[in-house]
């Protein structure tokens, strides 16, 4: 938000420099982004003048040029070339001598140079005022009254000077910061506290308001008071619509505003001075001379003035004429119909409090940030509306010689009071870390216009006014007087006293934190998803239904609508983001939350995830190490990470899982801890992956108990060689890695250290119905000797014994 210094000065009498006010606009939660000295005009019409058409003939080459001598107040006139229809000799007239660059309305700068216009010498430019950027109009030059003075420089006719622009990083909450004269108030009452009690607010007067003859009027219906408490508006005739006063015009332009015409130019003023947004309706336009503030059916059309026909939701409010034909989005956008032109000679002006819920759905659904939009979705002062209304009216009277032709209407079902809330005293001063004497208190808060009444020696009553939208609590008050009061005067003492805390091992940040190192040290990358999601890739993706979807109010991107229900579908976002970018080998993790709607509760759960995409050696040059990662590639950097922590599978089971083609659970302490899967195909088509994607996910609160009964064991490394060897064999489906394992225990538990499987093959034709292939590794090590080939192969003879027995198996190879 733009804030001009010139402007501010308007209401109170400001005798600091721009760095002091600076610091007090950041002070008091306006944060100044920047400061900018803004030239009211590109260029500041630097080389500009005043000039005088002494004479003006046909150009003897050219019928429609003509040929003219310009006095500049200079020694020698100047003959200029111009090609404007209504140049005429007497003329006051803006030239831009030679050297000067031109910033015009439209395209690009361009620089005055001396020359000749079909053979004659041209040593200037009469000036139309698009060309020097003054407005667009290009139907001939700028006349100026008789009594401008020749020679004089264009800027100081015109009294331009730069502007100081203060840009205000403008948080959701300072409603009552929207606007100058809000702005004003704020930075008066932390003058008046800290620097001078005399300091004063002028709030412009509309004393001089008065209804010429009430000879209208107009019927108006407010059928949704929920989403329009209030709704206001007077008609003015006998308008003249036409280009604006230069003060009017500058005023805009100094916070980046276009001037378009007097009544438009009003409304855009009244908005950023007073915080309330206005609409004028053409009266002529409005059907059956009546309004109706309601919601049009689901799906209705609306054409708005940038010329689009948008679809309305039956949430939009709207602001429709008798006929209930749509007229504007209220506080949003106007129709293309019912607006100002320069035919209008008669308005209804409206001045409306719209519930801010309904605007930032409605603005947010048709992607319309419009100045007024963003005020009413901050919450606009309901209680501004008629003296808004009045404010504006005068200066149309004045600027536009119109009428006031009807009585104010003023729709106001259930007034809005001052909120009152009860502050503690001693409340006040715990939280702020300060004790703040009663009668400062008392300062601070008369001076933000808060009507206080004691309670009793402890605390006291306060009337918010209905501008502070967002101060509703106890504890917003007392943020409100630290502001005015100032952060940097909360005394800081000597030493600060706190007690030590301790927590179980591993204290669960320096847990993240470990697990965090690891995988980043390791070639991972870790990512921040966002745990909001589409609803819709829920149900298409996942084996979940509509009833535990936890939907949220999300009125910043609708489409966004629930909490993820768990970490797969947002991280796949983010790898497809990864991809669309080129970047096709991934290794990202992350830990956060799923959230789900149980019976009773939500269910909040967090997790560390992973994610493997691409080739598993991007960088060698073997071939085969180009091959892209699979399960077993994930699986081999899940064990590394939790046997970082120490601790180590002893189970591994095949299951089954929607979201999979081929999913496995990982058990630490015969309990599950991890289960990984390769995402299916259908699921990644859905999404617009293209590569095999890998996926881990783990209990963040199992990991981290299961890490508790870790008792860290050392042991001197084996000097003697282990001895490794393979053993293929066919078995049923049925039969599971783990029941293998826990046979092949039973066998030996003195020099048999491992037990692995690194292969899985299934195939009807070769091996039979119902039966599947396991390759497994054995590694056998003994730290007394070294092992004899005998003593190996008297275990592996017993192991297949066992397993023939047990299992059924036939063995294949070793």
């Amino acid at each position: 938000m733009q804030i001009s210094l010139s402007w501010l000065k308007d209401y109170i009498n400001l005798d600091l420099s721009v760095d002091q006010v600076s610091e007090i606009l950041t002070a008091i939660g306006l944060e100044v982004e920047g400061v900018d000295e803004k030239e009211l005009v590109p260029g500041g019409l630097k080389g500009v003048v005043v000039g005088e058409v002494l004479t003006c003939g046909k150009h003897p080459n050219a019928d429609k040029l003509s040929l003219t001598t310009v006095n500049v107040g200079a020694e020698e006139t100047l003959q200029i070339v111009c090609g404007a229809p209504n140049v005429a000799a007497g003329q006051k007239v803006l030239v831009a001598t030679i050297g000067t660059m031109l910033y015009p309305s439209e395209g690009d700068p361009f620089k005055i140079k001396k020359g000749k216009i079909r053979g004659e010498l041209s040593e200037g430019m009469i000036c139309a005022e698009d060309e020097l950027g003054l407005g667009d109009d290009h139907s001939g030059i700028i006349v100026l009254q008789e009594d401008a003075k020749v020679g004089q420089a264009a800027a100081e006719h015109y009294q331009l000077e730069n502007e100081t622009v203060f840009e205000i990083g403008l948080t959701p909450n300072r409603s009552d910061g929207t606007c100058h004269f809000g702005v004003a108030e704020d930075l008066a009452a932390y003058i008046k506290v800290n620097i001078d009690p005399n300091i004063a607010v002028k709030k412009p007067s509309i004393n001089n308001f008065e209804i010429d003859h009430a000879s209208h009027r107009i019927n108006v219906v407010l059928e949704n008071e929920q989403s329009c408490p209030r709704y206001s508006g007077v008609i003015l005739t006998d308008i003249s619509v036409k280009e604006s006063p230069d003060w009017l015009k500058n005023k805009l332009r100094s916070i980046g505003q276009r001037p378009i015409n007097n009544i438009v130019d009003i409304t855009n003023f009244i908005l950023h001075e007073l915080g309330q947004p206005l609409h004028a309706f053409d009266l002529g336009k409005i059907g059956n001379n009546e309004i109706r503030v309601k919601n049009l059916p689901e799906g209705s059309k609306f054409v708005t003035l940038d010329e689009i026909e948008r679809s309305l939701s039956a949430e939009d409010l709207m602001i429709c004429d008798g006929n209930d034909q749509g007229m504007c989005i209220g506080g949003v956008f106007g129709g293309l119909k019912s607006g100002v032109t320069e035919e209008t000679t008669a308005i209804f002006l409206e001045a409306a409090h719209f519930h801010p819920k309904s605007i930032r759905r409605s603005m947010s659904r048709h992607g319309l940030w419009t100045d007024a939009a963003r005020v009413f979705e901050k919450g606009s002062d309901p209680n501004n509306t008629v003296y808004a209304l009045k404010r504006a009216a005068m200066l149309i009277v004045d600027l536009a010689g119109a009428k006031v032709s009807s009585e104010i209407t003023d729709l106001y079902p259930e007034e809005i009071q001052a909120k009152e809330i009860h502050l503690r005293y001693e409340k006040l001063n715990d939280l702020i870390g300060d004790d703040i004497p009663k009668d400062d208190i008392h300062q601070i808060l008369s001076a933000m216009n808060m009507e206080i009444e004691p309670v009793d020696d402890h605390g006291i009553k306060v009337k918010v006014p209905t501008n502070k939208y967002d101060v509703t609590r106890e504890v917003d008050l007392i943020e409100e007087v630290l502001r005015i009061y100032g952060f940097n005067k909360v005394s800081i003492p000597e030493k600060v006293s706190s007690s030590i805390q301790y927590s179980d091992h591993p204290e669960r940040s320096m847990f993240r934190e470990k697990v965090s190192e690891y995988l980043s040290s390791n070639g991972w990358n870790e990512m921040m998803g966002l745990s909001i999601i589409e609803s819709r890739k829920c149900l298409e993706n996942l084996d979940i239904e509509d009833k535990e979807l936890v939907y949220i109010n999300n009125t910043s991107n609708i489409h966004l609508d629930v909490m993820r229900p768990d970490m797969m579908l947002s991280g796949l976002s983010s790898v497809l983001n990864n991809q669309n970018h080129q970047q096709s080998d991934l290794r990202v993790y992350e830990i956060g939350k799923s959230y789900k709607q149980g019976e009773d509760s939500f269910i909040e759960e967090e997790w560390i995830t992973m994610f493997m995409m691409g080739a598993r050696h991007p960088m060698s040059w073997r071939a085969s190490d180009k091959n892209n990662v699979d399960l077993l590639d994930l699986r081999s950097e899940l064990e590394s990470m939790i046997g970082r922590l120490g601790l180590k599978p002893n189970r591994i089971e095949q299951l089954e899982d929607s979201r999979f083609d081929i999913c496995i659970e990982l058990y630490v302490h015969n309990q599950p801890l991890a289960r990984l899967g390769s995402i299916k195909r259908s699921i990644l088509s859905n999404l617009g992956i293209k590569s095999e994607v890998v996926f881990a996910e783990i209990p963040w609160n199992k990991l981290h108990q299961f890490t508790k009964r870790v008792k860290i064991k050392t042991s001197e490394l084996n000097k003697y060689p282990s001895v490794s060897r393979d053993l293929s064999m066919i078995i049923d489906q049925s039969i599971k890695f783990d029941d293998i394992l826990q046979a092949s225990r039973k066998i030996d538990k003195k020099i048999l250290k491992s037990v692995s499987l690194f292969d899985e093959y299934v195939n009807e034709e070769h091996l039979g119905a119902g039966k599947k292939s396991y390759a497994i590794n054995y590694v056998f090590e003994d730290a007394s000797k070294t092992l004899k080939d005998k003593e190996v192969d008297k275990i592996i003879d017993k192991l297949i014994k066992q397993y023939e027995q047990q299992f059924s198996a036939v063995v294949r190879g070793v």
